[in-house]
């Protein structure tokens, strides 16, 4: 079996950039990045700078439009099709034409992955997204999930799923990403696995538990989804842990701890060196800066008229030098709450990250995004990104198993 991937919804190219460092063979054959509403489209820029672009199975370049309307037997053969897509409302509504449970353009995006592999079959996945999409949404928590694991189960595919602070894993940065493995049951891996039960490979054998070695686990619970995708629109609730696994529709999951490695800090990856005044924080704008960071009480009015109390408690303010990063977040370096303000080696004087900071916090090289895109859009494009350090351990395994098909 080849390594060859199809990356979708690529960004700058982050699932490429893990892969490829392990120099193991993997080959990127086809990729999308499109930017809805977007003037001038970056990212693919970005990437197609670094990697060149590629042209679909009917000779086209179509790696740079909308995705719904690539046609998916054009897109090349791939043994790993990868992504990072939006978490938002994936409520069916009757149907998927007619959904009004799909909220803005970039909702759509889990029906193209369920198209593709529809019409590709692809034997591996690996998908990204935020930790909250296993609770979402509130009125009906593990919804979304849940029709996602119906697609997945309504064609031949097992899955598993684990929550991963990068932090626990040793990057820089504290971020809390849900990671989806899925795989063809026509797949040798399938029938190895298969000789284990369903909490052996949560919790000692499977694909996560393999990469993201566990210390301890609370008991595990056990579920069940139909391939109605309907049906679990409209009636699916489950309390999905951090960790699981879905097999023949049944569901079993957990919270569990993992072996936590030591980490990078936030002050082993600042710029040693004279940085630019632009930076750096003026006398004029750090009363501004001191308050968003601090706790705050503040009287509000909700639309109906109901009066409360918004609070919320204080950011470390600079950010300490010897922990990880907090998350970061497409906003990073405007004046707000979430921003990164540090403590400049050098004079010591307080400054935003620069945007080669912001790459080694995700694991890139220095300097990738300057590739003539504006410097907010180079914060821009990282705040979307992933850890590339966690593909690359992923990668890893992903290597044995491939070999072993």
């Amino acid at each position: 079996m080849k390594k060859t991937v199809c990356e979708l919804f690529a960004g700058v190219g982050g699932f490429r950039v893990g892969l490829e460092r392990l120099n193991s063979g993997w080959s990127t054959v086809w990729f999308s990045q499109w930017e809805p509403g977007a003037k001038n489209q970056w990212a693919h820029d970005c990437y197609v700078s670094h990697f060149g672009d590629v042209k679909d199975l009917a000779g086209e370049y179509t790696t740079g439009i909308d995705i719904s309307l690539v046609d998916k037997n054009n897109i090349p053969d791939h043994t790993l099709v990868v992504g990072g897509f939006p978490c938002q409302d994936y409520s069916v509504a009757h149907t998927l034409a007619s959904s009004k449970g799909i909220q803005g353009k970039k909702g759509v995006l889990w029906w193209q992955i369920f198209e593709l592999l529809k019409t590709k079959h692809t034997p591996f996945c690996l998908f990204e997204n935020v930790d909250r999409l296993l609770k979402s949404p509130a009125k009906q928590r593990g919804r979304d999930f849940g029709i996602m694991l119906s697609c997945l189960h309504s064609l031949g595919y097992s899955v598993e799923w684990r929550v991963v602070n990068a932090a626990e894993y040793g990057a820089a940065q504290r971020r809390r990403r849900t990671f989806i493995f899925a795989y063809s049951d026509k797949t040798k891996y399938s029938q190895i696995v298969k000789e284990f039960d369903l909490k052996n490979i949560l919790l000692n054998c499977g694909f996560f538990a393999t990469t993201f070695p566990i210390a301890e686990n609370d008991t595990p619970r056990e579920g069940e989804v139909s391939t109605d995708i309907e049906a679990v629109s409209n009636d699916f609730k489950f309390d999905f842990g951090n960790a699981g696994i879905m097999r023949d529709g049944k569901i079993l999951t957990t919270k569990v701890k993992p072996v936590i490695e030591k980490a990078t800090t936030l002050g082993e990856i600042l710029e040693n060196k004279e940085v630019d005044e632009s930076y750096f924080i003026s006398e004029e704008k750090m009363p501004k800066w001191t308050y968003l960071k601090g706790a705050k009480k503040i009287e509000r009015t909700s639309a109906t008229g109901y009066k409360y109390t918004f609070s919320e408690g204080p950011i470390a303010f600079p950010d300490p030098w010897d922990r990880p990063s907090r998350t970061m977040l497409t906003s990073e370096s405007t004046l707000n709450r979430s921003t990164h303000v540090v403590e400049d080696i050098t004079t010591k004087n307080l400054r935003l990250i620069t945007p080669v900071e912001a790459e080694r916090l995700q694991g890139f090289d220095d300097n990738w995004t300057n590739t003539g895109m504006p410097q907010k859009m180079r914060y821009f494009c990282m705040g979307n990104a992933l850890v590339t350090h966690m593909i690359t351990r992923m990668g890893r395994t992903l290597d044995t198993i491939i070999e072993a098909e």
